[in-house]
């Protein structure tokens, strides 16, 4: 197949979990983060100071940034990202601990059209 024949774009999803030992210690760098927006309007300030503030997922989320991923990525420029998370039942013994329920669904059809995991 020649490349001009195969599309440009490229989806790349990545899942990760993280096991936030210090919720306090989250929350205090995305209220910083906030605060030395410059381009934020003040009341969308208000609106995230009190997300992250109450949701150490929404603190993760604003700390996290897809661009960082793969800025330094040669030959390759984000187009769009999308991103969000939230607190889940994670058990580390168990093999299938990082999979909710439309996860296990979606790599059952992969398989069964052929497609790996």
């Amino acid at each position: 197949m020649s490349t001009e024949d195969t599309s440009r774009f490229v989806r790349l999803r990545v899942e990760l979990v993280l096991e936030i030992e210090d919720s306090d210690a989250l929350t205090r760098a995305a209220l910083e983060r906030i605060v030395d927006d410059p381009d934020m309007p003040a009341g969308e300030r208000v609106q995230a100071e009190s997300a992250v503030t109450e949701d150490t997922a929404e603190a993760l989320a604003y700390l996290v940034d897809p661009f960082d991923l793969v800025s330094e990525v040669p030959g390759a420029e984000l187009a769009q990202a999308s991103w969000s998370a939230e607190g889940i039942d994670y058990d580390p013994d168990s093999p299938d601990g990082y999979l909710d329920e439309d996860d296990v669904e979606e790599d059952d059809e992969s398989e069964r059209a052929g497609g790996g995991a």
